[in-house]
């Protein structure tokens, strides 16, 4: 069986701490104090998110990123 594939958006936060989201599910979120502790931590909270989608609820397409300066 064939994994579901996800993109996560990394930070670091004011404190040192990497911060990461998944934008194709919703509230789905975590932060570690490595970039390997992070995402580990994410692994677990996709898992979580995709357990907890309702039926009228769908994975969103994630489509890219843009640099703009304004």
């Amino acid at each position: 069986m064939k994994g579901k594939e996800f993109y996560v958006l990394i930070e670091r936060d004011e404190d040192g701490l990497y911060v990461g989201e998944v934008p194709q599910l919703k509230a789905c979120y975590s932060q570690g104090e490595t970039i390997d502790e992070l995402m580990t931590n994410i692994k677990e909270v996709i898992e979580m998110c995709l357990e907890e989608l309702s039926e009228n609820e769908s994975i969103t397409e994630f489509i890219g990123i843009q640099r703009l300066i304004v």
